[in-house]
């Protein structure tokens, strides 16, 4: 067992199957020494979106939930991080998170939410986990999950 999935085991985190994509994209793209993971929704362990996870930041969804929504979301980039490696020791760094937050116009804590998925991928990944981000607030998101993570990593 590699670091990164001792780490995963120690946090108590079981990475689900890999989502299959729902429209025409790939799921993960390995150019060079980079992999690139599509936007992936706040589903939980059994594939679903939970109610706490779906509408707006700023209306049906508090902050909290918004939080660990997002956290979620990393686990899923993780899942699909492995579905594309084979293991997960190949990942060198995260480079990149982009954050996308299903929320009401003037909801302003886009970051605070979006630090569910960064704290997920440094305690996973260490200093290797602290990434350039981008975290954006949008009209609406796929099945109305509150929240979406894509991520690129540098791999060996």
């Amino acid at each position: 067992m590699n670091a990164i999935e001792a780490k995963l085991v120690e946090l108590g985190i079981a990475l689900p199957p890999a989502a299959a994509p729902v429209a025409n994209y790939v799921p993960a793209v390995i150019t060079g020494n980079l992999l690139v993971i599509s936007g992936q929704l706040c589903l939980g362990p059994d594939g679903k979106l939970s109610d706490g996870h779906k509408g707006k930041l700023g209306a049906e969804v508090s902050g909290e939930d918004g939080k660990e929504a997002a956290k979620l979301c990393a686990i899923n980039v993780l899942a699909q991080a492995k579905a594309a490696l084979g293991d997960l020791g190949r990942i060198k760094r995260c480079v990149r998170l982009g954050g996308f937050i299903n929320a009401v116009p003037t909801f302003a804590a886009l970051a605070p939410v979006m630090n569910g998925a960064s704290d997920l991928m440094v305690a996973v990944l260490g200093d290797a986990g602290r990434h350039a981000r981008s975290t954006i607030g949008v009209a609406e998101l796929p099945l109305d999950a509150a929240v979406e993570v894509e991520a690129m990593f540098e791999i060996v």
